[in-house]
């Protein structure tokens, strides 16, 4: 049996690269594949590994003090969901891109808010807004009911679509994302820009839906790892919300544009595009990669 885990953790890591290899020769000796991001300011990752594997990487882990209290997501794994194993230092473990007005999570951010406590805010009727820091094209395959979304392309982008949500900064506001990390500097940076009452589902959209699945979440959860989309409901109460961008049935099939110039990640049945690279996402992009290659081969003609 295989297991998914996925975890973040903001706090100050002096020496990134040193960390970076030690955590790539623990990785390849429990035969774990997936992606790490280590930065100063702490390590976000998703691995997969046997079942036994990951819960050795996770006791290791809890015995360095800096990761003694991380909040670990775990779901079933597939054995490929990762096709290899990356660990890389960047300067920031989520890129938000404030540069110089950067802060720290850990002082500056929204008040955690466990399920348990949003199920009884849903069932109360009490008043308050969730703004959705994901990227558009997750959204389209799952999302809380009623939910704002301030038209992310890039996390980066709340910066300039932060002013999408000024009548919201003497409301109640609970910022949501898959599994945490977006929403500790999404939270953060609102109270930074004046928001008065910010909250932040604690672990993320995956641990709400682990726990009532069905309830208040509508559809999938887009997940980055080869199985694409996370079902938490069994087959026969899945509600697709997803729709194929070109004859809009539903579907929750994802594929990039063949078009190499453009690779728009977006939604398509099979029978609008039966294989990968038949899938363009409009006419033009068809046509202009028709005219690319034909221009390429005929130049190698010339040759």
């Amino acid at each position: 049996m295989y297991t998914i885990i996925l975890f973040y953790k903001y706090v100050h890591i002096d020496d990134p690269e040193a960390l970076k290899k030690a955590q790539i020769e623990l990785l390849k000796g429990l035969d774990m594949r997936g992606r790490m991001i280590v930065a100063k300011e702490g390590i976000n990752g998703t691995f997969e590994g046997t079942t036994e594997n990951t819960e050795k990487y996770m006791e290791i882990m809890k015995a360095d003090p800096r990761f003694a209290d991380i909040h670990w997501k775990k779901s079933p794994g597939t054995g490929d969901a990762f096709p290899r194993l990356s660990v890389k230092v960047r300067n920031e473990i989520v890129s938000l891109h404030l540069h110089e007005n950067d802060f720290d999570p850990n002082e500056v951010t929204g008040v955690h808010l466990k399920p348990d406590e949003l199920k009884q805010w849903y069932d109360e009727g009490r008043e308050f807004y969730i703004v959705d820091m994901r990227n558009d094209y997750e959204l389209k395959v799952g999302k809380f009911e009623g939910t704002i979304f301030p038209g992310l392309q890039n996390f980066r982008d709340l910066r300039e679509r932060v002013v999408e949500l000024e009548n919201l900064k003497d409301k109640t506001v609970l910022t949501v994302c898959t599994g945490g990390v977006r929403c500790e500097k999404a939270s953060g940076f609102l109270k930074k820009q004046g928001f008065n009452d910010v909250y932040q589902l604690d672990g993320g959209i995956v641990s709400y839906m682990e726990k009532y699945p069905g309830k208040d979440f509508k559809g999938s959860l887009y997940v980055f790892d080869n199985r694409i989309t996370m079902h938490f409901n069994t087959p026969e109460n899945l509600t697709i919300i997803g729709n194929c961008e070109k004859c809009n049935v539903p579907s929750e099939r994802y594929v990039n544009c063949a078009n190499l110039m453009c690779h728009r990640h977006f939604l398509v049945c099979r029978d609008c595009a039966p294989h990968n690279e038949s899938a363009f996402c409009d006419t033009s992009c068809e046509e202009k990669w028709g005219a690319y290659k034909n221009s390429k081969a005929n130049i190698l003609n010339k040759v």
